[in-house]
């Protein structure tokens, strides 16, 4: 594995993102910002998927095992 190649790539995965979100033309300080409140918005919804999609499954196979007289064994 050539890790030379590894970094050139990621460097250049950051390059596109730069571009992408117009970090290229913002102040250092202000790219900071930018990422940290990005990172914290990523954070929460990756969190909330975390806690809440597992309800949500559950309650729906709970919905339509009841719809289709499917005695589940999820629900006591």
């Amino acid at each position: 594995m050539d890790f030379r190649r590894v970094k050139d790539y990621f460097s250049w995965l950051y390059y596109q993102y730069q571009i992408i979100s117009c970090c290229a033309v913002l102040e250092p300080w202000e790219q900071s910002m930018f990422n940290t409140i990005l990172l914290t918005i990523f954070a929460m919804v990756v969190y909330t998927a975390y806690v809440f999609i597992p309800i949500h499954i559950r309650l729906a196979w709970e919905f339509f095992s009841k719809i289709c007289g499917i005695h589940s064994t999820l629900s006591s």
